[in-house]
């Protein structure tokens, strides 16, 4: 389906004209999310996700993404996040102050918090907790004078924090990567990467906790200078935004140190599996109800391009969901469990908007977390 050079643009016309239509009116005549069709393969899965509406904040799928297991930490999220909810009903102040009351009562036992904190970060992880403390304090204020903007802005800079708590809650690497496929990067962590393009800067954190060789593949590309000057080769509105096309015939990565090119698996997370599966999409296995750990839910999604007959075959193209709710709801597309989630755009999504084919990227680099890349040796 993510057909990627010049010559296969037929192929992509063809796929847009009959494959994005009939996914439209699959979605418009049913109301199912592929999660709820059931081809009788699937069993049921423990969630880390909420249960309700598919979460659309990219932030917020990465906190939720994290191999933590600490119940104070995820209330205080939870109840966190729920402001947005409650904001955008535009009347419910008074659940807006519950969330609020939870949230200080959870942060008033910081023993139960620091419980999942190695005792090397726990100096970090006090601060961090009086930090959001603040922001709470702050949030209860706000809330009092009904100033929805300060709200919005004051409760992203609490969640922040949040996820830097909760990072620091993360010990070992969960689960180790497949022997066939330890000749690849892997990313045992996360990066955030800045990507300086033709319009402007975009920030997105890549998650190697979900997709270890997919982002540890990404981040040694970015580190190499790979999509430096790379041109943007597919925009379509609302849709996708697709880049890593090297000049000349070669439609991905060459190793220098091989002189081949470098595929990478289809690797994706589900909901209560303890590592991804590699090489066959959900709907190969028959897990028609699987969600992914990573879904295709939130605005500047980063996907990893393939040919759409080889799992295997993905390399240095990766593509930006551009997730429009009246085109394609949340929880309503065929893109999940078919193509590797790896990241999410965290910063300039105005930039992404403005993007189009033949834009470039003018630079990318790792700001942060470059030491999680895990290189193999020759």
């Amino acid at each position: 389906m993510m057909l990627w050079s010049h010559s296969k643009f037929a192929a992509i016309k063809h796929w847009i004209k009959n494959g994005a239509l009939a996914l439209l009116l699959i979605v418009m005549s049913t109301g199912l999310s592929a999660a709820q069709w059931d081809g009788g393969g699937s069993s049921a899965r423990e969630s880390r996700l909420p249960q309700g509406n598919a979460i659309t904040d990219g932030k917020a799928l990465l906190r939720y993404a994290l191999p933590i297991d600490n119940a104070p930490v995820r209330k205080l999220q939870a109840n966190l996040e729920d402001i947005a909810t409650q904001l955008r009903a535009n009347r419910r102040w008074n659940a807006i102050k519950k969330d609020l009351v939870i949230a200080e009562r959870v942060l008033n036992q910081p023993e139960a918090l620091l419980a999942s904190v190695a005792q090397s970060d726990r100096p970090k992880a006090e601060a961090l907790i009086q930090e959001i403390q603040a922001n709470v304090a702050e949030l209860q204020a706000i809330s009092d004078a009904k100033d929805k903007e300060a709200l919005w802005l004051k409760r992203a800079e609490a969640l922040d924090r949040v996820s830097d708590l909760e990072e620091l809650m993360v010990s070992d690497f969960p689960f180790s990567v497949p022997a066939e496929y330890a000749n690849l990067p892997r990313l045992e962590g996360r990066a955030t990467i800045s990507f300086e393009t033709s319009k402007g800067e975009v920030k997105a954190v890549v998650d190697g906790y979900s997709a270890p060789v997919t982002a540890g593949n990404f981040v040694d590309l970015v580190q190499r200078g790979f999509y430096d000057g790379l041109e943007f080769i597919r925009a379509e509105d609302f849709y996708v935004l697709q880049v890593g096309d090297p000049p000349g015939p070669e439609e991905g990565f060459i190793d220098p140190k091989t002189g081949k090119y470098r595929g990478i698996p289809l690797e994706v997370l589900l909901q209560g599996d303890s590592e991804p599966i590699y090489g066959a999409t959900t709907e190969d296995l028959g897990l028609y109800r699987a969600e992914p750990v990573l879904p295709f839910s939130a605005f500047g999604t980063l996907g990893m391009a393939r040919p759409g007959d080889e799992p295997n075959g993905g390399s240095s193209q990766f593509f930006f969901f551009l997730f429009e709710p009246e085109l394609t709801p949340a929880g309503l597309n065929l893109l999940d469990g078919r193509y590797a989630v790896f990241g999410y755009v965290t910063e300039g999504k105005e930039v992404l908007e403005k993007l189009k084919q033949g834009d470039k990227i003018e630079a990318a680099k790792v700001i942060r977390g470059a030491e999680n890349l895990v290189t193999p040796a020759a």
